[in-house]
């Protein structure tokens, strides 16, 4: 089994015959999880295991529901495990200290819900890698998240054919659960309708439960035993790290060291804190100033917490919309905000769970393949090699500036990635090189870089979900943009401007 197939088994009959009962139909989550294995539960499992890999959060996770629900009706205590390598692609200090900080968040919430949570940090390459199946030969069923970037579907299928109970994987990203959809989107236009017919239902509040069966002492000191056994690894104390300790941790783990944190804080209380300053100062302008870079105040800058799940979606657009009254934002403003929460964060997670080889050229439509063989011959204006554009050091100010936000800061303002990734069609030798080093750049210096999303945006460069826009040189059909038309839309030389405040490692 498993889920790199374009359809799914969500909510399969053998597993709703075991672990999906009624109370989750009506709580979603047959529609959100999928059976990866078809194994049987271990009747001998100690625990139910939840994986956490994508959901860095406690609050509105869907998997975790599922866990605790299926933990209380076998009598069972709940073990919450979090692991971080310096394997994953462009691991480094940005990206590590951003997890970090997530993980000290949920401890600190799961000591006040009385939850197991473990955070286990492996700092060299050579450290014990069987943490997880060791935790897992142990559990009556294993739960995980539903994510299919970063790495995450690779590792949760690995597991699943290594282990001996089963692998169920929950959807937490989508609002709308992503098992109602049963092949890819083409468009908005096509995901949009279905995702506004179920929204009121999926945005209902669902009542959390806690587990019922504590974990004893003798289980938790046989936990530490168990992860320590292959190399004397054991579970971080990351509840009580300053921000200098998380720093100290970064610093001894096997990474790239070059690309250094950003401040811009990770963790669930500093996505509440940017949500509820969007929500103050920039949801009531939103229709008009989301595509404003000059001040940096158009868009919620809520990517990174969205990526890393320490924030959910459902619960951004549900308080978007009980807010938009007290802070004076129009209906205009509400719909375009929740547009961008909802219709194109999950038309991306439906093209990247449901289609193989999402990343790459082959998996865009004909008539993209068709005008991309028409036109790979045509001369570029300018060629970069890819140090070039990693240094800023083009011949674009706009560009420049991007590039630069990206490198400094970890994100692009909304409108300016776009340019970002759509000139570097003009600068590549080829199609196929620019997409490869638009998500270069991106998953190294982004945030939000190996999330469904900046996939989307990137292959969207590319042309997908998108119409022919006639016949041009090097564009082809591709939805031509230039930078020297940007000042149409936003304030070219305030975002250079307040770009150039940043310090450019």
């Amino acid at each position: 089994m498993g889920y790199s197939d374009t359809s799914l088994p969500f909510g399969s009959a053998d597993a709703g015959a075991h672990a999906l009962d009624s109370d989750f139909v009506r709580d979603q989550l047959v529609p959100r999880t999928l059976d990866l294995n078809g194994k049987t539960y271990r009747p001998d499992g100690e625990y139910v295991l939840y994986w956490m890999q994508s959901t860095h959060r406690l609050d509105e996770n869907w998997g975790l529901r599922a866990a605790i629900r299926t933990a209380n009706r076998v009598n069972l205590p709940l073990v919450i495990h979090q692991g971080l390598d310096p394997t994953y692609p462009h691991a480094s200090d940005r990206h590590h200290t951003f997890i970090l900080q997530g993980a000290r968040d949920t401890a600190r919430h799961a000591d006040q819900l009385g939850l197991h949570y473990q955070f286990v940090l492996r700092r060299r390459r050579d450290d014990d890698r069987r943490v997880l199946d060791r935790l897992a030969a142990r559990a009556y069923v294993v739960f995980t998240d539903l994510f299919p970037t970063a790495g995450v579907r690779e590792r949760t299928e690995r597991l699943a054919e290594r282990v001996n109970c089963r692998v169920l994987a929950v959807d937490s990203v989508c609002t709308v659960p992503s098992g109602t959809f049963t092949k890819p989107e083409f468009a908005a236009r096509t995901i949009r309708p279905k995702i506004a017919k179920l929204l009121d239902v999926a945005l209902e509040p669902v009542r959390d439960e806690v587990p019922r069966v504590p974990l004893s002492d003798g289980l938790r000191a046989s936990l530490r035993d168990t992860i320590a056994a292959g190399g004397g690894l054991a579970p971080l104390a990351i509840a009580s790290l300053t921000d200098d300790d998380i720093a100290r941790e970064v610093t001894a783990c096997e990474i790239d060291h070059t690309v250094p944190a950003v401040p811009q804080h990770g963790g669930s209380m500093a996505a509440q804190d940017r949500f509820a300053h969007f929500l103050r100062d920039g949801l009531r302008h939103y229709d008009e100033q989301r595509n404003e870079a000059g001040n940096g105040e158009g868009t919620s800058r809520l990517s990174p917490y969205l990526h890393y799940g320490q924030i959910a979606s459902a619960r951004v657009v549900r308080e978007a919309r009980a807010r938009r009254g007290d802070v004076g934002a129009t209906a205009a403003d509400l719909e375009a905000f929740v547009q961008q929460v909802t219709t194109w964060r999950e038309l991306s997670y439906n093209w990247c769970v449901r289609t193989r080889h999402f990343d790459q050229l082959a998996a865009l439509p004909d008539w993209i393949q068709r005008t991309m063989a028409a036109h790979v011959n045509d001369a570029r204006p300018h060629l970069y090699d890819l140090d070039e554009l990693e240094r800023a050091a083009t011949s674009d100010r706009l560009w420049n500036a991007s590039q630069h936000e990206l490198v400094s800061q970890g994100i692009i303002h909304n409108y300016p990635r776009m340019l970002w990734g759509k000139t570097m069609l003009l600068w590549t030798e080829s199609y196929e090189q620019a997409r490869a080093w638009m998500f270069h750049l991106n998953d190294k210096y982004a945030l939000d870089g190996r999330d469904p999303n900046s996939v989307g945006g990137i292959m969207w460069c590319l042309g997908l979900w998108d119409r022919s826009w006639g016949n041009k040189p090097v564009w082809g059909g591709l939805r031509p943009m230039v930078t020297h038309r940007a000042k149409m839309k936003f304030d070219v030389d305030g975002y250079i401007a307040r770009v150039r405040g940043t310090r450019l490692i």
